[in-house]
């Protein structure tokens, strides 16, 4: 959290933009008077964004007035201050970064629905997973261990620390370490860590690699475990609720069709990831639903302040659209 609030103060962000999209102001013309918004959004190099680049590449949001340009970062954490400084019109970011950000006052509101898990052990599209010939075969053996996350006292630190619990561990003997997920392969494959909690495209390189999978944490957290959403500032919709309502409506279409085509999603993510055609094919791909699932953010609520995550609880319903 003091990273984030650290990031709020200083109002400096580091990302690498990616190639889809301009990189100039926001447009000032509303969608409805049939001119073009061009919209920055804060992501992550991942599976789980895949909708939006088939939502663009299909027409979705340029039919509804709107033109994407994204931005990578490495986690939600990081995309949390650029939108609601202004950097970012729209994000992407994990639910316990949301809630993290809600509880301590950070003018945030999700709009719109982003991943959900699988809800099927041992084949969701995120992972916890070593190296191949690790002695490891247990959640409970990483007592001591060093293990990865992309983000500290985030989604995927909680989600592992779930699975330690389940398997009768210690999940405060873990020693968690920040890696962002294109470097987890590398690390892993060196030694420099003995375990990693990845999401595809990172999960599939590794497994590609011999690693071998322990836990699905994110199915321990919750069965259909709703892991992230699209978000923008409070006031950005209060000032622009008929941007925001096009976007809603274009990420809509997004996730529906990305659901119902696989065999894109795993093209489209060539376009904004250097993963290998050959190891996309192997990748497990998260759902795509229209609509969040509350019970099980509710279920994440309770993990993350089981980790003291928050100095208050967030309220859900001011989160939540």
């Amino acid at each position: 959290m003091r990273r984030l609030l650290a990031g709020l103060a200083a109002g400096t962000f580091m990302f690498a933009t990616a190639a889809c999209g301009s990189s100039g102001s926001s447009s000032s013309t509303s969608p409805s008077s049939g001119g073009t918004t061009t919209v920055k959004v804060g992501i992550i190099p991942i599976v789980d964004v895949a909708p939006l680049y088939l939502g663009q590449k299909e027409g979705f949001f340029g039919k509804r007035g709107l033109k994407l340009s994204m931005t990578l970062a490495q986690g939600g954490a990081a995309i949390v201050p650029g939108v609601t400084s202004g950097q970012f019109q729209f994000g992407f970011s994990n639910m316990t970064s949301l809630m993290i950000a809600q509880s301590n006052g950070v003018p945030v509101q999700a709009i719109a629905n982003g991943v959900a898990s699988t809800g099927v052990e041992g084949k969701d599209f995120g992972g916890l997973v070593v190296k191949k010939g690790s002695s490891i075969t247990s959640a409970k053996q990483l007592e001591s261990k060093k293990v990865a996350v992309n983000t500290l006292k985030n989604i995927n630190e909680t989600a592992v620390r779930e699975s330690v619990r389940k398997a009768g561990g210690d999940p405060d003997k873990v020693n968690f370490v920040e890696l962002a997920f294109d470097q987890m392969p590398a690390a892993l494959d060196k030694g420099q860590i003995d375990a990693a909690m990845a999401v595809e495209p990172a999960l599939a390189t590794m497994k590609g690699q011999g690693a071998t999978e322990i836990a699905s944490p994110l199915v321990d957290v919750a069965k259909n475990l709703t892991v992230a959403m699209y978000f923008t500032s409070t006031s950005y919709a209060q000032k622009n609720p008929a941007v925001v309502k096009e976007f809603q409506e274009a990420i809509a279409e997004s996730l529906t069709y990305a659901d119902a085509h696989p065999d894109e999603v795993r093209q489209i993510v060539t376009t904004y990831t250097k993963t290998p055609a050959d190891v996309l094919a192997q990748v497990t791909l998260p759902k795509w639903p229209a609509a969040a699932n509350r019970s099980s953010i509710e279920a994440l609520e309770k993990l993350s302040e089981q980790d003291s995550l928050f100095k208050t609880a967030p309220d859900l319903d001011k989160l939540l659209p």
